[in-house]
């Protein structure tokens, strides 16, 4: 790779929170960087919250945004025990699965997908500049299938989703499985997350780890950074304010 920097930031983006620039010379090289989907990319957390609430109406019990908000950044299989804890019908956790997989993918199908600012700008940076990426997600298959030919960017070289893992976040499996994948060091590449459990999952993996919360708080930390949103950031201040250079 030949590039030494990011764009500049946009003009009448203010510049993040939390977000500030530090010199890279002498640091470690960046070597990938690891994307979540849900939340991070893609604003699909209303579409989890309507898909959730019509298969709770479905199981005769209701669906608040306090529930939406334990289940942030977890799995299919932790949702679906979630929600027949709190049925009043009887359900099978296949048939459940399979309600919310179509009402997601119904509705993520439906209408304009919700991209996230400066998500895909910061992707396509990252591609631009010949950096290794992937992206490492809870979601199913087919709502990862259902979202990425949407998002209007080339598909991802790796892709790690739950179908992959035998454990999901907050277990660090899939990012360690990107990093293979990559023929990468955790330790020189940075994963963007957005909930605690991804955040979690990331950093139990070594990575260094940029945060963008969405639906619920994630907490400043030793060596996390937390950004209010990615409009406006390079790849160049994800490098530098996380301690890592550019080549």
């Amino acid at each position: 790779m030949s590039r030494t920097g990011g764009r500049p930031v946009h003009p009448g983006h203010p510049r993040p929170t939390g977000l500030a620039a530090t010199p890279t010379e002498g640091n470690t090289v960046l070597q990938a960087v690891m994307f979540d989907m849900d939340g991070l990319l893609v604003d699909t957390e209303p579409v989890w919250f309507q898909a959730e609430g019509t298969v709770m109406a479905r199981l005769g019990g209701t669906w608040s945004h306090a529930d939406q908000g334990a289940l942030v950044g977890g799995s299919m299989d932790a949702t679906v025990r979630y929600l027949l804890s709190k049925a009043t019908k009887a359900a099978q956790p296949a048939d459940v699965a399979r309600w919310l997989t179509e009402a997601m993918i119904d509705e993520l199908t439906s209408r304009p997908l919700p991209v996230l600012p400066g998500a895909v700008d910061l992707l396509e940076e990252v591609r631009a500049a010949g950096l290794p990426h992937a992206l490492v997600t809870s979601s199913e298959p087919e709502i990862v299938d259902a979202v990425l030919p949407r998002l209007g960017v080339a598909a991802f070289g790796v892709v790690v989703c739950a179908a992959d893992v035998a454990r999901t976040k907050p277990d660090p499996e899939g990012y360690l499985l990107a990093a293979a994948k990559l023929g990468v060091e955790p330790q020189r590449s940075i994963a963007l997350e957005d909930s605690p459990t991804g955040t979690a999952a990331a950093e139990a993996a070594g990575y260094h780890t940029v945060a963008v919360p969405s639906v619920v708080a994630v907490p400043e930390a030793p060596g996390r950074v937390v950004l209010s949103t990615l409009a406006g950031v390079t790849l160049a201040d994800l490098a530098a304010r996380s301690g890592l250079g550019l080549r």
